[in-house]
């Protein structure tokens, strides 16, 4: 089998790709443009991609391509429906970045909660030392224990956040984005509702026509002073423009792994908000653990093995 994997840097440097080629002959590219796409995978008869697009126009132009791999669970980089006119296998991987996520919305929340860029800072630059006290608490910080976590999108993910969330000793309310997904064990409230009511709020849906723009002024105005907003989402759900002028007007706090432009454009209004210490940004790696990683390329290997023992 001739397998192109089209971005291999989007997965990092240090997975070992043996078992990839295991399976065939693997030629590997760090990054794709759209542009050379095409050329690329003329001759391959498996392509694996994380975020380079195939469209109908290149899968025509890749006469022996049979199996389309996406390093991801999104699948909205490939056009789905020509990929089964023209016979080809589109696989995908779920499941896998589900405890890395779930961890760094924790890791945000608690960075937030406790002011750790602020108190990393006092500690260093010599305003504890010229204090004579043991302690500071110039920045006030609160316990989960007893307050109110609002959830997003209450799939996998969301659910193992309000497990996490209950263990902290959170009471958990959520949001379906669908309007189908009413039935749990938590209490299920609008989104209005859920804005007024929550200390924290994470998001964990996809982006959809449901979801786009969901988060505005509209609602973020609702939010109560000193809350939390986290977006292990996508980017799109926020309304990044509406975010930045309430960051502005008061003080609430935003985690961001994910932007509606990725990589974050310099001239994002996030990027220059007056209170920085409100705001983290992480560059879309709430997914990437190492752990995550190794099993996403498990269950690339699996798909591709699959695949070739359903066609012998």
């Amino acid at each position: 089998m001739n397998i192109v994997l089209l971005d291999n840097k989007t997965l990092g440097n240090d997975l070992n790709l043996s078992p990839l080629r295991e399976l065939g002959e693997l030629t590997t590219f760090s990054t794709t443009s759209s542009a050379e796409t095409s050329k690329r995978i003329e001759s391959a008869q498996i392509v694996i991609t994380n975020k380079v697009v195939i469209t109908k126009e290149i899968m025509q132009n890749a006469p022996k391509l049979e199996l389309i791999c996406i390093a991801a669970t999104g699948m909205n980089n490939v056009d789905l429906k020509a990929a089964e006119e023209l016979g080809i296998t589109v696989k995908n991987v779920s499941g896998y970045s589900t405890g890395s996520v779930v961890q760094h919305t924790f890791t945000m929340a608690l960075s937030l909660i406790e002011k750790l860029s602020c108190y990393n800072k006092i500690a260093k630059n010599g305003t504890w030392s010229d204090s004579n006290l043991f302690t500071n608490l110039s920045h006030p910080f609160y316990e989960i224990s007893g307050k109110k976590w609002g959830i997003i999108g209450l799939g996998n993910i969301g659910k193992e956040v309000a497990k996490v969330a209950e263990a902290f000793g959170a009471n958990i309310e959520y949001f379906s984005t669908s309007g189908e997904n009413k039935i749990n064990d938590y209490h299920h409230c609008d989104l209005d509702e859920l804005f007024r009511l929550c200390d924290i709020i994470s998001i964990h849906c996809p982006l959809n026509d449901n979801t786009l723009n969901l988060i505005n002024k509209s609602n973020l105005t609702l939010l109560k002073d000193k809350a939390i907003l986290l977006n292990l989402g996508r980017g799109g759900i926020i309304n990044e423009d509406d975010l930045a002028e309430e960051l502005n007007k008061r003080e609430i706090y935003a985690g961001l792994d994910v932007l509606t432009k990725e990589p974050i454009e310099k001239s994002n209004p996030l990027l220059h908000i007056e209170h920085s210490e409100r705001l983290i940004i992480t560059p879309h790696i709430a997914w990437a653990s190492i752990e995550a990683r190794k099993k996403l390329l498990e269950g690339i290997v699996e798909n591709i093995e699959t695949f070739m023992k359903q066609n012998t």
